[in-house]
This record gives structure tokens, sequence and C-alpha cells, in this order.
């Protein structure tokens, strides 16, 4: 507590919900779409109306805000990595939150300024200064999950079939041909088949399996791919929309059968890495424009 009360009110909340995050990440499988985790971390923790306050200037709630600033020392110490909008929880920042929320902040903010002081002297170090957790700004991995979340409407809005053209879109993008793609009305069975060469001489030949739903694709519906898989070099592919239930996960992992689970952030990944290598035909299915940014430093 005496330790505590050293803390100006931003660093206590930043330890806060700071301990908070990643507390959730470690509990739940260590990995967690960024928006996810903000809204679990707004009911975990008790926070006031200070701490809900909008900041006058750039519109953004104080906590979050302070989560993202503070954020970033957890990334360059080591503890949290942040891609294409999911935060991953490394062992050193799980072995790190043993520190309790202050020590764990405080640990995080002394790597950061150790890493900043290896840098250029003519970067300013923004940690230097509470204040600087006050402006509210926006970081780029909440810009890149604010692009994200609008990819994944604009792909729930569209219907089974349209989904699986996509799907088959991607694959031909990555080089295969797709000589079959399941009419409208069948029931079951390989939805996307794929290979390699226009005549499936060559391994892998691809069997695709695609579930566009909210709910999640169970162990029962991989295992009944992995059935369809009976030539050597099969590879199965399931493509779902709602992810995969820890059994689905698990199953696929152990399989002596190679099946490839993709749930919709990874297409969406998969989709905007070989966008350039599709035709214009197959882009105006999902339609994408580049923002160029300054890149982040390692």
């Amino acid at each position: 507590m005496a330790n505590e009360k050293k803390l100006s009110r931003s660093r206590a909340l930043a330890a806060k919900v700071l301990y908070s995050a990643l507390s959730i990440l470690r509990d739940s499988g260590k990995e967690m779409p960024m928006r996810e985790l903000m809204s679990r971390v707004e009911q975990d923790v008790d926070l006031d109306n200070w701490d809900k306050e909008r900041y006058e200037k750039s519109g953004y709630i104080r906590w979050e805000s302070i989560l993202h600033f503070f954020s970033i020392d957890c990334v360059k110490a080591g503890y949290l990595i942040k891609k294409k909008g999911i935060w991953y929880l490394t062992p050193e920042g799980e072995e790190a939150l043993k520190l309790g929320p202050i020590g764990f902040l405080n640990s995080a903010v002394e790597a950061y300024r150790k890493w900043k002081s290896e840098q250029p002297a003519d970067i300013p170090d923004d940690t230097a200064d509470d204040a600087a957790t006050e402006e509210g700004v926006m970081d780029f991995d909440e810009i890149e999950q604010i692009a994200l979340e609008g990819l994944e409407r604009y792909i729930n809005k569209k219907n089974p079939y349209e989904f699986q053209d996509l799907v088959a879109a991607l694959l031909r993008g990555m080089g295969y041909y797709t000589p079959f793609v399941a009419p409208k009305g069948k029931d079951g069975g390989v939805d996307v088949v794929a290979y390699r060469d226009p005549l499936g001489t060559e391994s892998p030949r691809i069997q695709v399996q695609i579930k566009h739903r909210e709910s999640s694709a169970t162990v029962q519906e991989v295992r009944q791919l992995m059935g369809l898989l009976q030539k050597e070099g099969d590879v199965g592919i399931f493509v779902s929309t709602g992810g995969f239930t820890p059994d689905a996960k698990a199953t696929a992992r152990s399989s002596h059968i190679h099946v490839e689970l993709i749930d919709l952030p990874r297409f969406i990944v998969l989709w905007q890495e070989f966008y350039n290598k599709q035709t214009d035909e197959d882009k105006s299915m999902l339609p994408l424009t580049p923002i160029f940014f300054l890149a982040k430093e390692d």
C-alpha cells in the first residue's frame, strides 16, 4: 500500500488495467483480440467516473488510452506481442505477473526506459512524464484493429456461397487451381478442391470445408473432414468464420492427417498478404485500399 501512495493517479490506473489485461490473457489461452480484451478489462476492473472520462481534445476514454500507452512498455519488455489486432502474452509476461500490479508496471516501464536509452538520442522518451498518457493518442495497434473489424463486418454480411467464392479466390491468389467449387444446394462434403497443377497430379491436393456462421466449428466437424482425406498427398483446410472449439484445435494439432484451421482473422491476414497476386475479378469480392504509416520500430 505504501508503494501505491507514491504513484500518480494515472500510474495507479495504469497498474490496475494493465495487470488486469495480461491476467485475462494468462487465463484465456494467452491470446485474444484487442477489442474483446478491452471489453473484458472493463468488466473486470472497478472503474470510477474519472477513469471513464473522455479526453476533451481527442475524445478517447482515459483508462483505454492509458492501457494502450503502457502496453507499449510491455511490448518493449517482451511481456506482450501485438499482431494484427491480437494481443499475445509471452512466457516472460506471465512470469512478470507474479510481481503484482505495481511491480509488474514498474518492471515494464523500466524495461522500456532501458530500451529507450539504447536508441538514438534525438528520439524523445514519451514515458518520462505521466502527462503524456493524458493525451489519449490512438496507437497503431488500435487503428489496425478498427480496420480489421471493418473487414470482418463486411465478410460477415456475405452469404455462405459468397464466402465460399472468397475462399476459392484466396487459394487462386496463393497459386492454386480451383477446379471444383461446390454449387448452391450442395449439402455437406467438400466445398472447394484446390490443386497445385491443373490436373491435380502434384501434391498437395487440398480439400476445403467451409463454415460461414457465428458458432465455432466442432471437433466432430473437423474429424468429418479428416475422414474425407483418403489419398496420399491429400491435405485438408477447414475455414470457419466462427472460429473453432478448443477440442477442434487440439484434434487438428495432434492428428497425423494434416488439417489446417483458418478462422476469420487469419483469413483476413492471408487475403491481405496475397491480395496483389489475385485477378481484378477476385479482388473485387473483397477490395482493399492500402494506407501507409511510418513503420513502428522493433
